[in-house]
């Protein structure tokens, strides 16, 4: 699998799959998950609506992963994952790693090739930059699909030379 960290806005990055740093109720919010809401129209948050009527009725629990059609962003499908929040005590790098993971088995049951990834929990999360590119570096390199999975590629795009830089580190083995 290759694996990559570029600058960039995820909104427009031409993929199978943008994976989403959404909130437990799927209901759009802030920085990534406000502008991949807003990017994708509102179709998007129809059909989280409806996940949260039927297969999540209590919202998507922290580390866990589900998926919707992307609608008007340049993906086919947005995975959606929920980071774990250091400003509520929840500071197990194994949950977030589980969200690297489980978004990838959710892309590779959907048939993806292609997956780009935010750093989910680095922002309002409250988790440091450095901490999460590692673990999300370490998540993605150690990941092993169920079946053969299909994911070839792996992107963080990052908003911030802060981010890059700490993701590049992380890429690096530094």
């Amino acid at each position: 699998m290759q694996i990559s960290a570029e600058r960039g806005d995820i909104t427009r990055v031409a993929t199978d799959v943008v994976v989403n740093a959404a909130n437990s109720n799927l209901l759009g919010g802030g920085g990534v998950d406000g502008a991949i809401h807003a990017a994708a129209g509102p179709r998007l948050l129809e059909a989280c609506r409806r996940l949260r009527k039927t297969t999540h009725r209590d919202g998507l629990p922290v580390g866990d992963a589900v998926a919707t059609d992307a609608f008007d962003l340049p993906a086919r499908w947005v995975v959606h994952t929920v980071g774990p929040n250091r400003h509520r005590g929840q500071t197990d790098p194994a949950l977030l790693a589980s969200c690297f993971t489980r978004s990838l088995d959710v892309a590779a049951d959907l048939g993806a090739r292609s997956v780009a990834f935010p750093a989910v929990s680095a922002g309002v999360y409250g988790w440091d930059p450095d901490v999460v590119a590692t673990v999300a570096v370490d998540a993605v390199r150690g990941w092993r699909p169920q079946d053969q999975g299909s994911v070839e590629e792996v992107r963080f795009v990052l908003f911030s030379d802060t981010l890059l830089d700490a993701f590049r580190t992380a890429l690096a083995g530094r």
